[in-house]
């Protein structure tokens, strides 16, 4: 059994520097029975039109030229307001569901298959936080293993607005993820949503060990980290497009639930080309060791421990539901969310439909 580690946030005075990982979202039902429009995918390239992998990740005409992805008056290193916790141990767990095949897999083409993937959606709902979660990613071309921020109502479009945070790690190699905010104002004439993706290189394939993630959201600022390091700082001022959400930080005020998926996309640009020829030794799995959910007290800029879910026992505790709708390539299933051993593991599997 694994060994945990505590990492708590501590006071004002103590507190170094915050670093930092897809969107692959439909909303989850109040009903965890009930299933979800699975027509929408709010961060999916082919659906969403505010992605556009086959171009570069950031849409010129929703980009103020003039803004940098970061605030350059934002020095990380100085920011009271997190503590920049020490590494975890590797973990000495050795993955039984992905064993690597020297051998490429050539499918029978007279065999058609269903693919399916998984989600694990947070009933909690959030208003600021940190957000953390100990993962080991999928690497197969095609696939997208992410960790997210998400407004449950946003995929009604219409006038309910859009607010998403998003951590991807993208399947065409393991070296690469995605940051990405995405927003859109609630006015029935506006169908676009402004989104700000930003590719990031590892420069190591990360899939091949257990990763710390974090997603920071304040009023002033929405930041990404990998292993205690912050990659990504988005703050208050900097624009994109000329909607009432083009301030992407100010614009998410709904509070949003905090989920993980994995699925597959049919955008070869964006995440490789799926075949699912992987799949034919065994499923592949996104391996989650623990998720920690930190409150934020706005007056004293700090943050807290609210809950730890280290995912003991066989089954998922109230904190969490699990999707049962189309990703793309995809269909969510309930049963491909697994809990034992200590970890919670969202499997990519397939059938044979004949």
């Amino acid at each position: 059994m694994k060994t945990k580690f505590l990492l708590p946030i501590i006071a004002l005075g103590l507190f170094a520097a915050c670093s930092d990982d897809s969107s692959s979202h439909a909303p989850v039902a109040s009903d965890p029975s009930a299933v979800v429009d699975p027509t929408q995918n709010p961060t999916d390239p082919a659906t969403n039109p505010a992605i556009d992998p086959a171009q570069t990740q950031t849409d010129p005409a929703q980009t103020d030229p003039a803004q940098t992805q970061t605030d350059p008056a934002t020095d990380p290193a100085t920011d009271p307001a997190v503590t920049n916790p020490t590494q975890t141990p590797t973990d000495p767990v050795t993955d039984p569901v992905v064993t690597p095949d020297p051998t490429p897999v050539v499918d029978d083409p007279n065999v058609t298959y269903t693919y399916y993937g998984a989600e694990l959606s947070g009933r909690d709902q959030f208003k600021y936080g940190r957000f953390e979660a100990r993962m080991k990613m999928v690497s197969i071309p095609g696939s997208v293993s992410s960790m997210f921020l998400y407004y449950d109502d946003s995929y009604k479009n219409g006038d309910i607005p859009w607010n998403e945070i998003d951590i991807e790690v993208l399947g065409k190699g393991g070296t690469s993820w995605q940051s990405n905010i995405i927003t859109r104002e609630g006015d029935p004439s506006i169908k676009k949503n402004t989104s700000s993706e930003k590719i990031h290189e590892y420069g190591f394939d990360a899939t091949e060990d257990f990763h710390l993630y974090a997603l920071i959201w304040t009023p002033e600022y929405v930041a990404w980290e990998i292993d205690s390091v912050e990659i990504r700082r988005d703050t208050l001022g900097i624009t994109r497009g000329t909607h009432a959400d083009a301030d992407q930080v100010a614009f998410l005020t709904e509070e949003q639930s905090l989920r993980f998926n994995l699925w597959a996309s049919k955008s070869a640009a964006w995440v490789g080309k799926f075949t699912g020829s992987e799949l034919a030794a065994g499923p592949q799995a996104q391996w989650i060791d623990y998720v920690r959910t930190y409150k934020y007290d706005e007056a004293t800029k700090t943050f807290t421990l609210d809950w730890q879910d280290d995912f003991d026992g066989t089954d998922l505790s109230d904190h969490w539901g699990t999707g049962n709708w189309e990703m793309e390539r995809v269909m969510l299933n309930r049963d491909n969310v697994v809990v034992e051993d200590g970890y919670c593991k969202l499997l990519m599997t397939r059938e044979a439909d004949n």
